[in-house]
């Protein structure tokens, strides 16, 4: 038994190590990050038609995908290939074309997950794991929506909403709801949105020449993404706006298309700019704010000369009333070529076919017929949800028959006004240069009474200066004076207390003296005292007795002439008594 066990686990040990190779060396495959694995199966049942990935156990490009990390197939079963992952950056979207799943009903043209056709759902921006096999996945610019426009969104499936109403959830139309400035994930497939101007722009109708008009300007940010995506939105909702202006044109509504903007690219017969090269990158922003049409005003005056009119009309869309517009009129140039021209033109020929030619040159005329205009205008489009700001005449076209006789005679007369203000002109000149010398004058009486103030200023305070100084003088000399006699008493109370410490010493050496002789009792007896205090101690006395003969004799005997280096004279013994 223990034999078999041996042998068992010699066994064992060659079939791991040769398992261990085979996994490790022939089956493992590893996925870098940010990529997938597509894996082919080998073997399996086949797929029933219609079908084009296969679930486990089938045969055929499996449904599932490998994630990065490290994997081990059998490489005799299945076959793999690594892809990049599908990455959506910031400001895209993936829109998911499903070529697996049930099939669609048919009323219905998106698909939700699990179901055949375009996704419903959108990809935001991220990484997606989807097989390429079954999944198309398309990258598109999201919605951004400026400063100063809003979005009008129209649903393009679900059943379609009441006429003259918007559109509900699940329902085809125009919705109520607008989209404001901002960055929006929407589905182009399911939602168009459309990108109207709020705010004031302006219609300026040039005579024979058309229509122009001009909206506002994109708002730069700091985000250059953002610019970038907010400048596609605009071109694109551009181009919708070429398209109907060309097929207003095939309809004979519109002659005119684009207005060529100096230094810009130029505009082709067909309305639209032409592309050539990178002028479609790099097309001017200002091309974006403009287009014309070929409406202009003309009508006959009151009494029956043609006028043409160059004018400029402000309006304004409300963010709460562009849902309405848009659904009643269409975009922008549609609302202009339907609503606002014709008004304009109707209100015009209406208005000015009560002024004659005369009103239209003379300002006051022109004045009031400016504010009929506007005041007709802002009532009428105001029940449209269109409010008009201002209607300016910038110029009025007359016939030269009954211009050029009210241009020489309004000449004459500002010629004689302008004669008139020259003469008063000259009036004031000569007043001026009266006035002129006047105030010459009245400077040099000022400079002169200004220097007399100046002199009796400066002689007053000369004299205070002195009065001063004689009073501080005066003040120095009387201290001078008190310091004096200080002085003195100060020298003579010094002398008398001197004298009279002296006579105080030297009367109190007196009396000790005194005393000390009324001690002694004999003024003798005092002087020996002194002496013999004066008397040094390191003095010495030798006393001789002296026989008959000199003082000198006998010192010299003695030897006793210097002692201690003095001399000392010795009186002769005087015999004892």
């Amino acid at each position: 038994m223990k034999n078999v066990t041996s042998a068992i686990i010699w066994l064992l040990i060659p079939c791991a190590f040769a398992w261990f190779v085979w996994e490790w060396g022939f089956c493992r495959f590893y996925v870098p990050p940010e990529y997938m694995a597509i894996v082919t199966a080998k073997t399996g049942d086949l797929l029933p038609p219609g079908q084009i990935l296969a679930k486990k156990g089938q045969k055929g490009v499996q449904e599932d995908v490998l994630g990065e990390g490290r994997h081990f197939r059998n490489p005799f079963l299945f076959e793999w290939q690594v892809m990049p992952l599908i990455k959506i950056l910031p400001g895209k979207i993936g829109i998911v074309t499903s070529k697996v799943g049930t099939e669609l009903p048919e009323d219905e043209f998106l698909a939700m997950p699990g179901q055949k056709g375009i996704w419903r759902r959108v990809l935001g921006p991220g990484k997606y794991r989807l097989n390429q096999q079954g999944y198309q996945v398309d990258i598109i610019d999201a919605i951004s929506i400026p400063m100063g426009y809003v979005g009008v969104v129209t649903s393009l499936s679900g059943d379609q909403a009441p006429s003259g109403g918007f559109a509900a959830r699940n329902q085809k139309g125009v919705c109520q709801d607008i989209l404001q400035p901002g960055l929006y994930y929407v589905n182009p497939k399911e939602f168009t949105v459309d990108v109207l101007e709020v705010g004031v722009n302006q219609v300026s109708l040039l005579g024979v020449k058309g229509s122009e008009v001009i909206t506002k300007r994109q708002i730069a940010t700091q985000n250059k993404a953002a610019n970038e995506l907010q400048r596609n939105v605009l071109m694109e909702q551009r181009e919708k706006r070429e398209d109907y202006i060309e097929q207003s044109q095939s309809l004979g509504a519109v002659s005119k298309t684009l207005a060529r903007v100096p230094g810009k690219p130029p505009v082709s017969p067909a309305g639209k700019l032409k592309k050539t090269g990178e002028e479609v990158k790099v097309r001017d922003e200002k091309t974006l704010q403009i287009f014309a049409l070929s409406q202009f005003v003309e009508f006959p005056s009151k009494d029956g000369f043609t006028i043409s009119l160059d004018m400029t009309v402000e309006f304004e869309l409300l963010p709460e009333s562009v849902a309405v517009v848009f659904r009643t009129y269409g975009d922008l140039p549609a609302v202009v070529d339907k609503i606002i021209l014709p008004q304009i033109l109707s209100v015009s020929r209406l208005k000015g076919s009560a002024y004659g030619a005369k009103d239209f040159i003379v300002g006051e005329g022109r004045e009031k017929f400016q504010n009929d205009l506007t005041e007709t205008l802002a009532n009428t489009l105001k029940t449209k949800n269109i409010i008009i700001h201002n209607a300016l005449i910038r110029h009025v076209g007359v016939p030269m028959q009954i211009l050029d006789p009210i241009q020489q005679a309004s000449i004459a007369v500002e010629q004689d006004l302008t004669n008139k203000e020259m003469q008063n002109t000259a009036k004031k000149q000569a007043e001026l240069n009266t006035d002129m010398g006047l105030i010459e004058q009245k400077r040099e009486q000022v400079v002169q009474e200004t220097e007399k103030l100046k002199a009796e200023i400066n002689a007053d305070q000369e004299k205070q200066v002195a009065e001063t100084y004689a009073l501080a003088s005066k003040n120095v000399a009387e201290i001078e004076k008190d310091s004096a006699a200080i002085r003195a008493d100060k020298v003579r109370k010094l002398g008398e207390a001197d004298a009279k410490v002296i006579q105080m010493v030297e009367g109190e050496k007196a009396g000790g003296q005194l005393m000390k002789a009324q001690a002694f009792g004999d003024a003798q007896a005092y002087s020996l005292w002194e002496l013999a205090s004066a008397l040094t101690d390191e003095l010495k006395i030798t006393i001789l007795h002296a026989g008959p003969g000199t003082l000198w004799t006998d010192l010299e005997k003695a030897k006793l002439g210097e002692l201690g280096g003095a001399k000392l004279l010795m009186e002769p013994a005087k015999p004892a008594k």
